[in-house]
Order: C-alpha cells, then sequence, then structure tokens
C-alpha cells in the first residue's frame, strides 16, 4: 500500500513565486552567469538556484535566498501593501 508517496501527495501553490523566479533567472542571464556560477559566488548549491528559478518551493531559506540576491545585484524590499509578492521593474 501506498501511505503519502510524493507523487500522489498535494503539491502546495508557488504560483506566487513565479515573479521571483523570472527576475532572478532574467538577471543572472543578463549577467551571463550559469546557475553554478551562481551557486558557487552565493554558497549554495545549484539545487537551491534552480528551485529559486522554477518556483520549486514556498519554503525557501531567507538567507540563501538574500545571498542569491545580493550575488545577481537584486534587493529584497519589505514594504506596506495587499500583493503577497511584488517584483518592480527596473529603474531606467
Amino acid at each position: 500500500m501506498d501511505f503519502g508517496s510524493p507523487r500522489h501527495m498535494a503539491r502546495p501553490e508557488t504560483s506566487w513565486l513565479r515573479p521571483l523566479a523570472e527576475a532572478v533567472r532574467a538577471q543572472r542571464t543578463k549577467l551571463g552567469l550559469t546557475q553554478q556560477e551562481v551557486s558557487v559566488l552565493a554558497g549554495c548549491g545549484p539545487v537551491f538556484i534552480y528551485d529559486v528559478e522554477n518556483g520549486k518551493k514556498a519554503t525557501l531559506r531567507l538567507d540563501k535566498l538574500l545571498d542569491v540576491l545580493h550575488v545577481l545585484g537584486l534587493q529584497l524590499t519589505l514594504e506596506p501593501g495587499q500583493h503577497r509578492l511584488r517584483v518592480s521593474e527596473p529603474a531606467s
């Protein structure tokens, strides 16, 4: 009998991560870095970079995410608002 194998368990909704994932991937590509290079520079594993860029996990370690954002020249900003997550467009 199969009691809760991963393929039968419901996956948490992670679509709210899509803007973050797209921003990280776009910036990494713009800088000409591979996922492997970013992982080395940020001190995390390449699987973490893959998970961030693909919105795979709704539970990312904040310290690692901040390290990745720093390497890419991005920042996380908190402000009052009604959006769960919002990615601002770069200033021109």
